[in-house]
Parts: structure tokens; sequence; C-alpha cells
């Protein structure tokens, strides 16, 4: 009888011997017994799997703040495109982008750690993470606003802890964190009187320019809250604040009514359905021969916006931001995941994705070291997601919150 024996990892079995028909077993009732390797052989395959284990176990061990370095990266367009798509190298550069800029900068941001506790439970099971971002960010509720919170002044705080938590709350246990339910009643604290709430204006279109990117980000953190939050009485009055602010500031751009289009969809009284479909022709129509979008594209209408250098905005390059950002919202609004310009957009996310795990997007206005990669990266996974390629998700079609 022929011995077989299969080197594997070590939850798969050896192979069972093709060699022996069932009747010819003691017992023909009984399952195929698997084969017996000589003891040379299998203390050959115990070697063979002592030397691999070690490598196995360590490939799957989260990256901690310990393994990266103090010191933003560079971001570049030079960086080759990856040979195939790969979530684990996603996962990495994930953790390892959010990381980094937590040991450096020792704080939360939209542009980096924000989002990537939206999207990378997305891929818990491909990479464990460390966790450590999730714990930054409630230590600003447990530890730095314990003594003095947020002011007025300081209202984006909130939002971007709040958001962090909240959304990855829904991408994990489903249930709101006490943690993060008391971050989101201190934002209402600091609301202003006009519905808004006092952003970063770095003028780093589209996500530190003007505070109406922050109140979008709120009103859709509400309204993807667990546990009935928008229903709470501290949320139905500053969300009612908030639609006065939406209707004393209408949008500038595409990309500031694709972001209150999607959270339309989470809160009432913000867009109607007939300016969401509006809104979602538009983008779709912006989408590029390779199938990707430009985030550049869906700010060609903002008047005053305009490069420091005096060139035009790139609208013809494909990028993580502006790809990721459409499917999710598509998705959000009822686009179906077949759909074939959904399809198209995922075809380029798989092909387009950098040798590091991130997928580029260049800073759309002024240089702001293309950090806006690590949020595109972000909504790359959450559009694959969003599409069926990874389990799970907050990111589903919902009743909004009413009045």
């Amino acid at each position: 009888m022929t011995e077989l024996i299969a080197i594997a990892l070590p939850h798969e079995r050896f192979q069972r011997s093709n060699s022996v028909a069932p009747s010819e077993h003691p017992n023909p009732l009984s399952p195929p017994l698997l084969m017996r390797p000589s003891p040379a052989t299998l203390l050959c395959a115990l070697l063979l799997l002592g030397a691999f284990a070690p490598v196995f176990v360590a490939a799957q061990q989260p990256i901690t703040l310990n393994d990266v370095e103090k010191g933003l990266p560079d971001i570049t367009a030079d960086e080759p495109v990856a040979v195939e798509f790969s979530a684990k190298k996603a996962a990495q550069y994930l953790d390892r982008s959010a990381l980094n800029w937590q040991k450096t900068k020792k704080c939360a941001t939209c542009h980096t750690n924000l989002f990537y506790l939206a999207a990378r439970p997305a891929l818990s099971t491909i990479l464990p993470d460390s966790g450590e971002v999730r714990s930054f960010y409630e230590d600003y509720r447990k530890v730095r606003w314990q003594k003095k919170g947020p002011t007025v002044a300081q209202g984006f705080w909130p939002i971007v802890v709040g958001t962090g938590l909240t959304l990855n709350d829904a991408q994990t246990t489903g249930k709101l964190s006490e943690v993060a339910r008391e971050v989101l009643d201190i934002m209402w604290t600091v609301q202003r009187e006009d519905g808004g709430w006092n952003w970063p204006d770095c003028d780093y279109a589209p996500m530190e320019i003007d505070d109406h990117y922050g109140v979008t980000i709120a009103a859709l953190t509400v309204g993807i809250a667990p546990d009935g939050y928008a229903k709470t009485p501290q949320a139905r009055a500053g969300l009612e604040r908030l639609r006065k602010y939406f209707k004393n500031n209408p949008p500038k751009s595409l990309h500031h009514r694709a972001m209150l289009a999607w959270c339309s969809v989470r809160v009432d009284g913000i867009a109607t359905e007939e300016q969401r479909n509006e809104t979602l022709a538009e983008l779709l129509a912006l989408q590029l021969d390779d199938g990707g979008w430009s985030t550049s594209g869906f700010l060609t209408d903002w008047k005053g916006l305009a490069r420091k250098d005096g060139r035009p905005l790139d609208t013809k390059t494909s990028d993580g931001y502006g790809t990721g950002l459409v499917i999710v919202i598509a998705r959000e609004l009822g686009l179906p995941a077949g759909d074939p310009r959904l399809r198209h957009g995922i075809d380029w996310l798989h092909s387009n994705q950098r040798e590091s795990g991130k997928w580029f997007t260049r800073s759309p206005v002024n240089e702001a070291r293309n950090l806006i990669s690590n949020v595109g990266s972000a909504y790359a996974i959450l559009a694959l997601q969003a599409c069926g390629e990874f389990p799970g998700g907050p990111l589903r079609i919902a009743q909004p919150a009413s009045r």
C-alpha cells in the first residue's frame, strides 16, 4: 500500500489514500481509514511541521505600536502596483498607517485612523488587529477628557472620536458601547446654535476645508449608531439643529452632495429621494474607462476652489478614495452589488492595489502628503465588503432616523 502524507498547515489533515476501496477495509460500514505512515516518514513530517508552524503563527500575530517607526512615511504615486490583490497586505497597510500616525502625531484624525476603525473589522478573519487604535480612541473619553472635555472651538474632536468608536461598534459587536454613547452625547454639547460644529480648515479638500463635511459625518454616525441612539432625546434635538444647518448651508460641490445623499439614507429631512437619485447619477457618470473614479472629479463645481500652483484638477486618474467612496454610497443608496458599473469598479480595486497594500490617492488640491490614500484604502475595503467580498458590515440599507 502506497504511503502518502501531506505536509500542511496545522488545521489540515493527512490525505486519505485512494488506493484502497471501501470494501477492502476491515469494516465496510466504517469511514475509510487514514493512511498509516512509517515512523521515518512521520518523523520527517513532524520536523517539517515544526519548522513551518512558527512561520504560520508569526504571520497571524497583529502589528503593534512597537512594530512601527515614528515619523510619517512618504506616500508616493510611483509605488508599483501589486501583482495580485492581497487582503492580508491591505490589513497590514491599514494597521501600519494608523499606528504610525498614532505614534507620530498622537491624535485622532479623519484622514487616517477614523475610517480605519470602520474598515479594519472586515479583515479580522484575515489578520487580527492589536486593538491599540480602538483603545487610543477610547482614551479620549476615559483619560483625556476626564478633567476637561472639549469646547465648542474643539467641536470636531467628539465627531471624529465618536464616529470611529460607533462605526467600529457597528462592525464588531453590533451594539453601541457605553464609551461611544458617552462621546456622542458630548458631541451635542459642543454643537453650535446654527447646527454645525467647528471643523479643521487646513485647505485640504475634500475632508479638512469646511464645516460641512464634519456635519455630514456627524449625521451619518448618528444614523448608523446601533441600539436606536438617533431616537434619544439629545440626538433628536441635535438632529433638528443639524437639519437647520444643512438648510442654511447648501452644498458647494458634488462631494458635498454625495455626503448629503449618504447620510440622508440614515437620517431623514436632509435630502429627498429625487435628490439622492440625481446625485447618484452624477457620480456614476464620472466613472472612468478603467472602472475607477477620480476624487478630483467631485470637486470641479466648487467655486473658488483651485490649486495654489494654478494647474487644473486631475479628473482623469482613478484613485482609491474616489472609487471606494462611490461604490459605498451607491450600495447605500440601493444599487445592487451586481450592477456592471460597480463590478467594473470592484475590478479596478482588485487590479490597482499597491505593493504595500494601499490604494493610492493623490492630494486632490493642495499638497497634504497624499494622506488621503489612508482613508481611500479604508473606503476600498468598505467597498469590497459592501459588494460581498468580505463578510458583515454596518453599511447596509436602513430606514432613516425620523424626527
